[in-house]
Parts: C-alpha cells; structure tokens; sequence
C-alpha cells in the first residue's frame, strides 16, 4: 500500500491590511471598577443627601484608590452621565 500526499493549496481569502503609517494607538480600556465607583456614588448620594455630589465623587475615588482625572475623563466620555457630577 503507497501513501500519496495531496499537493496543498493555499488560497488567500482576504488582502492582508497594509502597515498603517502614523496612526495612533486606541485608548486603553477603562478599569473596571468605575462601575462600582459610580454604583458607590449613587448609593452615597441617597444616603447622604446634605453633601455635594463632588464632595462624593472625591471621597469614594480617594476609598478606592482610583485617579480622579482618569476616572473624569472616562466620565466625560460617558456623556449624560458626566453632567450628574457637574461635568460639562
């Protein structure tokens, strides 16, 4: 019993992308736990009622060690959301 072997094809379904030149890298994800920082918030504004919402937003980013200007800006992103904490 001979064993042939099949000749192999390749066939190239897609192009491959040319190397972009000057493009810049995406944004990287936001940290996970902005969604409990604003879950946090929430809960301490309807506690808390006497307080600013930015006294809030300060306290429980300082709590959780997380950077306030990064955590803006990916609220500032969030768009409706941003202006409950007297974003633009």
């Amino acid at each position: 019993m001979s064993r042939r072997q099949r000749a192999r094809t390749i066939t190239e379904l897609e192009p491959s992308p040319a190397p972009a030149t000057g493009t810049t890298e995406p944004p990287p994800p936001p940290d996970p736990l902005y969604g409990v920082a604003l879950l946090k918030m929430a809960l301490e504004l309807k506690r808390q009622r006497e307080s600013s919402p930015e006294e809030i937003l300060r306290g429980v980013l300082a709590r959780m060690r997380l950077s306030e200007g990064e955590f803006r800006a990916w609220l500032a992103q969030q768009g409706e959301l941003a202006k409950v904490f007297g974003g633009p």
